[in-house]
């Protein structure tokens, strides 16, 4: 029962140490990253499907991304999807081939992107307390069913708090790296 407990815990947390950083990978920097369009949705063959279904992504210089559309018929799509996107990016098609300049951020826009980070985290850390406290809760339970110790409950606590603890602290890392990305110039 404490093992499962703690496995399930420690993979909750996980997953949201996950989402995290996944959320924090959307955020741009000054520099292009292929991840910028991982919100992009295009509407191609009758559905609304992410960006990498329909086309391949690139990074080849630090302020330009290629995208590279599979088939010639989705690309005025392609281009829609990441106008409405809302990422501030102006597409430029050559051919098969859509072209986005990274523009430089401006201070004030990159105080803005960092006040979102900083909330990105703080959703994440409570989610994170949130699970311990659901952890903390069937603990208790399961020793006022009688099935585990006194000792074995407080050792539950410690091991959770610990879980906790580091996955907080796995958090503090992505925002103050993406932090600093955001502010290089």
């Amino acid at each position: 029962m404490l093992k499962t407990l703690v496995k399930e815990t420690e993979q909750r947390m996980q997953k949201s140490v996950e989402a995290v950083a996944r959320e924090l990978g959307t955020v741009r920097t000054g520099k292009a990253s292929v991840h910028l369009l991982d919100t992009v949705k295009v509407e191609a063959y009758g559905s609304v499907m992410p960006l990498n279904q329909v086309a391949n992504a690139t990074a080849p210089e630090p302020r330009l991304l290629v995208v590279q559309a599979f088939d010639k018929s989705t690309v005025g799509e392609i281009v829609k999807g990441i106008q409405k996107a809302d990422l501030g990016l102006n597409p430029v098609v050559d051919g098969q081939i859509i072209r986005i300049p990274i523009p430089p951020l401006n201070e004030e826009r990159r105080r803005e992107l960092v006040k979102h980070c900083k909330h990105v985290a703080e959703e994440g850390r409570v989610a994170i307390r949130n699970i311990r406290r659901d952890a903390n809760e069937q603990a208790k339970k399961a020793q006022k069913d009688k099935q585990v110790s006194e000792d074995q409950e407080a050792d539950l606590h410690d091991e959770v708090q610990k879980l906790t603890d580091d996955s907080i602290k796995k958090i503090d890392e992505l925002l103050a790296k993406k932090e600093k990305d955001v502010m290089e110039i």
